[in-house]
């Protein structure tokens, strides 16, 4: 059952993403920054044929065998070959996933992905709802495994 409600979550964040990638496809011409909280954060339609910051431009095949390869990953590990997860952790992982559902569906459908939201505090890269899903479920997952799992990094003793 928690499988059901994690693989929701993530297909929450995939709807999000794909509305907000809609609204802004509809809404921003293309380069054009769009006022959303002045001094804080503004919206720019940018296409992104890269990773993360523009990396790896143009390389949409690896992207999908990333995805494809962490899709099988975590099927395995959830109902063959559990690890030692928390809750919390499944929950970063469904986020994670979820957010890369989104970009691959921008890679498939559009051949870009759609990144709006700009930083007016910071220089930042232009990035999307589905990026921030990723980066803050990275993030938890890993500062959660480092500093509060101690079961995940045990070795079983035969």
């Amino acid at each position: 059952m928690q499988f059901l409600f994690m693989a929701l979550f993530a297909l929450g964040i995939v709807g999000v993403d794909q509305l907000t990638k809609y609204l802004t496809v509809a809404n921003i011409p293309l380069y054009t920054d769009a006022p959303f909280l002045p001094g804080f954060l503004g919206l720019t339609y940018v296409q992104n044929t890269g990773a993360a910051f523009s990396m790896l431009e143009g390389q949409s095949w690896l992207f999908m065998l990333v995805f494809a390869v962490m899709t099988v990953l975590i099927f395995v590990e959830y109902f063959k070959h559990p690890l030692p997860f928390t809750k919390l952790e499944r929950w970063c992982i469904a986020a994670i996933y979820g957010g890369g559902v989104g970009n691959v569906l921008d890679r498939v459908f559009r051949g870009y992905v759609v990144d709006m939201i700009k930083t007016e505090f910071i220089e930042f890269p232009v990035f999307n709802v589905a990026d921030c899903f990723i980066t803050c479920g990275c993030i938890l997952l890993l500062v959660h495994l480092l500093f509060f799992n101690k079961a995940f990094w045990k070795e079983e003793k035969k």
